[in-house]
């Protein structure tokens, strides 16, 4: 997510209110916000779903409509999203 320069205060506090509900929702197992370290403005938020349909009934739910109302204004450039599977891990 690409934020307006004037607006990442406003985002991040947004995200500081909402993001132990978002943690908590039924099927979020891991949530985090990750920051470009040369493009300041380009944030990331990184979390772990059980299922697809448990990310479904969050993106459909009361709480994702409200935090989105508050984020989607205050973009510089169209979001992108992507849902993707584990390969491999290596720790």
């Amino acid at each position: 997510m690409g934020f307006a320069p004037d607006q990442i205060d406003a985002f991040l506090e947004n995200f500081e209110q909402h993001r132990d509900k978002i943690r908590n929702f039924e099927g979020c197992s891991h949530l985090s916000l990750l920051r470009d370290i040369h493009k300041t403005h380009q944030f990331f938020t990184y979390s772990y779903w059980e299922s697809e349909v448990h990310l479904n009934n969050y993106r459909n739910s009361s709480l994702f409509k409200d935090v989105w109302s508050n984020t989607k204004n205050k973009f510089n450039q169209k979001p992108e999203a992507w849902s993707v599977e584990q390969v491999q891990s290596y720790e």
